[in-house]
């Protein structure tokens, strides 16, 4: 029966350390825990208090106690590399792997100061890179069949008007409810309503380029039947993205295929290079270009098979703390409490 206002504002002022907690003049900027530093880290970004901020976390943690080494507001390379130079230089000379995503920032933070660790770009982040020339492709598609449904609709109401036949307008000259009155058959609506062409599984094509979305995200085997039927629609009228989902769809198979190791990975990246150099679509050829970029931090995903999952997942938890407080309106305290729980 106590006031949960009352009971935060005792925890904070009397029950914990909080008044006493040595990084509480920086808090809001950064904290460090060096304690909690391992050999295999992951990095990260999240959102508090309508700012970034950049997490460096220890993957032993497994998001428990003793995963969250350093917050640092912003992603600037200078910013972050300062407050993580203050790590022990033994410490972070012993990082044998650091996993990230694509960030430029990220991998700029990583090679100044943790120099020894190998660099893995998380699988999962190459993929998705390629599934956004995909999902440009569909956008793409989905405005142009709009538009020609748009066309197509101004063309039904131009029919409309002219079927309206001209009325003569009489009046009476007696009964005066009767003054202006307009004989004859009541006009067809101009904005009579116009019904699109639809599909064998009833949907139009931009409800089926709609509806397409989770699926082109996802392998084929992942299909239930509604989704096998809908792809089959779409890569039918849309060849141009059946072509781009076929060659990703390739890439996706060299990262689940566990058999094969860093050198016979290289050999089958450099032929789905080749693949994509013979297709015609400059979306696909953007996101092998960032690949290519970072060939060599791809490819250490197939020494370990280490992801990026723990970082994700400690991302996912910040949120779900942060959405139980209804936002963060003390970004101090909210670093204590992390410290305390993940720290």
């Amino acid at each position: 029966m106590v006031d949960g206002s009352r009971l935060e504002r005792n925890y904070k002022d009397n029950l914990s350390d909080f008044r006493q907690w040595s990084q509480i003049g920086h808090a809001a900027d950064w904290m460090l825990l060096p304690q909690n530093m391992g050999v295999r880290l992951s990095i990260d970004e999240t959102s508090l208090c309508d700012d970034l901020f950049t997490i460096l976390s220890n993957k032993d943690g497994h998001g428990r106690k003793g995963t969250v080494i350093a917050m640092v507001r912003g992603t600037r390379c200078g910013d972050v590399s300062e407050q993580l130079m203050k790590i022990p230089v033994e410490q972070r000379l012993a990082v044998t792997e650091v996993t990230m995503d694509f960030s430029d920032s990220m991998y700029a933070i990583v090679r100044k100061c943790f120099p020894n660790a190998t660099i893995v770009i998380d699988c999962f982040h190459i993929v998705r890179r390629c599934g956004e020339a995909v999902e440009e492709l569909r956008l793409k598609a989905k405005r142009q069949a709009q538009k020609e449904q748009r066309k197509l609709q101004a063309e039904h109401r131009k029919k409309q008007a002219a079927r309206v036949k001209p009325r003569k307008a009489y009046r009476k000259k007696h009964p005066k409810k009767y003054k202006g009155r307009i004989r004859g058959r009541k006009p067809a609506r101009l904005n009579s309503r116009y019904t699109p062409e639809t599909l064998s599984n009833g949907d139009t094509k931009v409800e089926l380029l709609t509806r397409s979305r989770n699926l082109l995200s996802k392998s084929p085997d992942k299909w239930s039947d509604t989704q096998k039927e809908r792809a089959r629609l779409v890569f039918d009228n849309f060849p141009v993205i059946k072509e781009a989902f076929t060659v990703i769809n390739s890439l996706r198979a060299i990262f689940r295929n566990k058999n094969i190791d860093r050198n016979e990975a290289k050999t089958a990246l450099h032929s789905w290079y080749d693949k994509v150099s013979q297709c015609t679509i400059r979306e696909v050829k953007s996101a092998r270009d960032a690949i290519k970029a970072k060939e060599e931090e791809v490819l250490n995903y197939f020494i370990n098979r280490s992801t990026n999952a723990s970082a994700e997942s400690l991302n996912s938890k910040l949120k779900g703390f942060r959405s139980q407080l209804h936002g963060v309106s003390d970004l101090p305290f909210f670093m204590y409490r992390i410290s305390r729980i993940f720290g």
